[in-house]
């Protein structure tokens, strides 16, 4: 009599997960493409950010979401108990700036007008930039602007002379300033490395960490996708920020998917952070204190399974 053949068990049902982010820029895309069209179970992208795993909106709370290093390193002073599990994307910014107020080189942005968010990754960049012609934010005039506030009206009415932002802000600023841009980029001086976040107390959870160690796989998936035909990224982006195809197209090549923990993130966050607790007079946390919020165990969870 032949033995029967034992079935393999089914998989338990992923537990329902709630993902959140700034649901309209390019770095988050792969997080799209993988709620709509990979993952398997129930993982909503709402408007939010780090934030969003401490303190609940009318979607409840978060159990992952997407922010750059520098939202990790404010929060994680208040909620030490935060942990990046992936690194997304990797932004590559740029200060975009007007030929005719005399800049042709950084050092020409001593005493000029730039708009930049205070405290956040671009304003770091702006920091880093500066540096490489011994120049500091004091000898500048900084501009504050919110993640979200448009900067074509500020170029038209030239209350700004250069602006150091994310897409596509940068993007529509260089349109601003037309034939009398000049752009500066930060590629082997900053970009921004944006996570996917959670925090311990999720991790804890055994069923919402089954769920999250299959979302990280199917991120993963997502970038192999949109790093190969990046037109699915373009069409998500557009369809997600009101933005034309091309002019998500003309703003891609700002932007990589590693999909893994990048190797120099703790370098990163240490620089990031004597600059952060700098600013708020606070003491800087130590390279091991740091490390803490790194968790390298999912996405090596993921892979293995991949």
């Amino acid at each position: 009599m032949q033995a029967s053949k034992r079935s393999k068990p089914e998989p338990a049902p992923l537990a329902p997960i709630k993902v959140f982010g700034v649901v309209p820029l390019v770095e988050i895309a792969p997080i799209h493409l993988a709620s709509e069209q990979i993952y398997k179970g129930e993982a909503p992208v709402f408007l939010g950010g780090i934030p969003s795993l401490f303190t609940a909106n009318a979607n409840g709370l978060a159990d992952v979401s997407g922010n750059a290093e520098n939202v990790a390193l404010r929060a994680s002073v208040d909620h030490p108990d935060l942990r990046i599990i992936l690194t997304v994307t990797e932004g590559l910014y740029r200060i975009v700036a007007r030929r005719s107020a005399g800049i042709t080189k950084i050092a020409d942005l001593e005493g000029k007008r730039i708009a930049v968010m205070p405290d956040g990754s671009s304003d770091f960049f702006l920091h880093k930039m500066l540096k490489t012609a011994n120049l500091t934010a004091a000898d500048v005039v900084i501009v504050p602007i919110a993640y979200n506030t448009p900067v074509t009206p500020m170029v038209a009415a030239r209350e700004v002379d250069a602006v150091a932002t994310w897409e596509p802000e940068s993007e529509r600023a260089a349109e601003a300033f037309g034939a009398d841009t000049i752009e500066f980029d930060g590629k082997g001086i900053y970009r921004e490395v944006y996570n996917l976040n959670t925090t311990t107390g999720v991790l804890a959870d055994p069923a919402k960490r089954a769920s999250i160690v299959a979302y990280v796989r199917a991120i993963i998936e997502a970038s192999r996708r949109i790093t190969a035909d990046p037109k699915i990224g373009y069409s998500i982006v557009a369809a997600k920020s009101g933005l034309g195809p091309e002019f998500v197209a003309n703003i891609w090549h700002h932007h990589t998917f590693p999909a893994v923990i990048v190797p120099d993130l703790l370098d990163v966050m240490v620089e990031e952070e004597a600059w952060l607790a700098a600013k708020s007079e606070r003491p800087a946390r130590t390279r091991e204190q740091l490390a803490t919020l790194i968790d390298d165990s999912i996405v090596r969870e993921a892979l293995k399974e991949d």
